[in-house]
């Protein structure tokens, strides 16, 4: 088995693990913002359910945090009364943005996490297997109901060499990105392998599994090894860790291999993030704007 269907194997609820077939997943952890978690909330209490039952749901005041009228003020004084009430985590004002803060805090590999941000795949960098979805199926898995998706299919992505000066894992991303599209992991999920993966730390596995959604697929997750348990182990966190990889014979739908020593510094032109260059042929095009 591959990695991911190891863990969806453990977290299987409801249905079979045959491709395009619909699955429900056990939902460990839940994550909301000050964009999605009013609504989340509204509907959490619509669904008459008491309290949380997850092992860990917060919510995070990140997005929209700048006070020039009540509305957003309203806002987190209803998200935070909410939090008291049933009973998630409340991130206060400045303490970070959501899937940045639970990946240094609150991941934890083989668990699966569900998150009301495009960007909760953020998490797979520590193999848990995060997904972005929206607000009424968080509210769902918080009151202890599955996460349902079609069985997705899995792409290998495998790794191999060591980045040059210059490049980073933004251009991993990218690179991958190209070869994709903004569409070729549509119903699918990057799984990440190979020896080049000993020299990319979790904070860069972090960019390539952020930027995973921009490919159109579910998440992306990256095997629980080394690397994961010196992360772990420097935020005080060493109790989480768990060692986690695919079988040696896995099988995947496809496989990509990417020669990390062979990339140059990539950006994305508008007005796509798939339109990626190597910058050297950039230069010389006049920026109104870089962000």
């Amino acid at each position: 088995m591959n990695l991911v269907q190891k863990i969806i194997k453990a977290q299987l609820m409801d249905g079979e693990r045959i491709p395009g077939r619909e699955i429900g997943l056990a939902i460990d952890q839940a994550l909301v913002h000050d964009a999605t978690g009013q609504m989340a909330l509204l509907q959490f209490e619509a669904l008459g359910f008491p309290r949380v039952v997850t092992k860990r749901s917060l919510i995070y005041t990140d997005h929209n945090i700048l006070q020039v009228g009540y509305e957003n003020a309203d806002d987190h004084a209803f998200l935070a009364s909410g939090a008291k009430k049933f009973g998630l985590y409340y991130s206060r004002i400045g303490s970070g943005i959501c899937h940045q803060v639970n990946l240094e805090r609150f991941s934890v590999p083989g668990q699966t996490l569900l998150g009301a941000d495009s960007h909760t795949t953020t998490g797979g960098a520590v193999g848990e297997l995060a997904i972005g979805a929206g607000g009424l199926d968080v509210a769902v898995a918080m009151g202890g109901g599955p996460f349902y998706l079609p069985m997705p299919e899995v792409i290998k992505i495998d790794l191999t060499g060591k980045l040059n000066p210059c490049v980073r894992a933004k251009d991993v991303a990218l690179e991958i990105l190209r070869r994709l599209s903004v569409s070729g992991g549509r119903g699918r999920i990057l799984e990440f392998a190979g020896d080049g993966l000993k020299n990319l730390m979790v904070t860069e596995r972090s960019t390539i599994a952020n930027m995973s959604i921009e490919t159109g697929a579910i998440t992306a997750v990256v095997p629980s090894d080394e690397m994961t348990e010196n992360f772990l182990r420097r935020e005080g966190r060493e109790k989480d860790y768990q060692p986690l990889a695919a079988d040696a014979d896995a099988e995947y739908e496809a496989e990509i291999t990417i020669d990390l020593s062979s990339l140059e510094p990539l950006a994305a032109a508008p007005h796509s993030p798939d339109n990626v260059h190597p910058v050297k042929e950039l230069a010389g095009v006049k920026l109104d704007q870089v962000a």
